[in-house]
């Protein structure tokens, strides 16, 4: 990276819709072709960038164009569906991966290529970004209260490349039981896990995720208790979600991407940045 970043763009989900996400490069400015991101710019990926759409090998591909070309301004986060590929099995998928990208997968994991966590502060605060988010008793039992974001990037990043651990730890996506409040940050479910397990502590920082929405986005509709629904609104045109708690804002930035790629998202995107972090401890 040549420059200080003005911006940074998250992008949500991708389920390997690789024209989807050309599209949003393009759209902020980036050349898929040549990896190219301007100089103001730092773009993180949240994860999920295959399985359920039919272009899985082409967006890793694409992504690899990213890493290599955009100078250090992209910043790759693993997912469930990336970690189906580079740690222990928790589910099983249908859809075979394609030797060469799952292997890619691996390569970037164990390279350092792709992190769990980034961090930035913006001036609506200091932000978080994971695939899933960050649960209260994953951030009080697992990590011991880091203070700030980049703390908490930094501890979380001291993951990347293993293949087991509490990174890994899942929820109710899995197992089907109720709920647990410290699921962890590659599975948190956000209407029935990651918002509610925050309602009695106070958000040391704001966070950005993917992976699950609170919103139905094929109705409208918002699910989860009385309480979650009370504090979240929600943005069709972007498929962006809001829930604001004490302390901070927990921002959804999943698509919900299906075999056929959602009509409308777009990446969340804030200006006048401070450094993007993600070095580990």
């Amino acid at each position: 990276m040549t420059s200080p970043p003005d911006r940074v763009a998250v992008i949500g989900d991708v389920g390997g819709h690789v024209a989807v996400l050309r599209a949003e490069l393009v759209r902020l400015g980036a050349d898929p072709d040549t990896g190219r991101i301007p100089e103001d710019l730092v773009i993180v990926q949240l994860g999920d960038l295959v399985h359920r759409g039919p272009d899985s090998a082409a967006v890793v591909d694409l992504v690899d164009v990213m890493l290599r070309g955009g100078q250090g301004r992209w910043v790759q986060l693993v997912g469930n569906h990336e970690a189906h590929h580079v740690a222990d099995r928790v589910f099983e998928w249908p859809e075979e991966l394609p030797a060469a990208a799952a292997d890619r997968l691996r390569a970037w994991w164990s390279d350092g290529s792709m992190v769990v966590a980034a961090a930035f502060r913006a001036p609506s605060g200091d932000f978080l970004v994971t695939h899933a988010g960050l649960t209260a008793g994953f951030w009080r039992s697992v990590l011991d209260t880091p203070v700030t974001a980049a703390q908490t990037a930094a501890r979380l990043n001291a993951w990347a490349g293993r293949t087991a651990g509490a990174l890994f730890r899942t929820g109710s996506m899995i197992n089907r039981k109720r709920p647990s409040i410290a699921a962890g940050p590659l599975w948190a479910e956000a209407g029935r896990e990651l918002v509610p397990s925050w309602f009695e502590t106070r958000m040391p920082f704001s966070q950005l995720h993917g992976h699950s929405s609170i919103v139905d986005w094929e109705t409208g509709e918002l699910r989860g208790s009385a309480a979650v629904i009370h504090i979240t609104s929600a943005d069709p045109q972007t498929r962006h979600e809001v829930s604001r708690l004490g302390g901070g804002a927990i921002i959804g930035v999943d698509p919900c991407h299906g075999q056929e790629a959602a009509p409308v998202s777009a990446a969340w995107v804030s200006d006048r940045i401070g450094a993007v972090v993600t070095r580990p401890a």
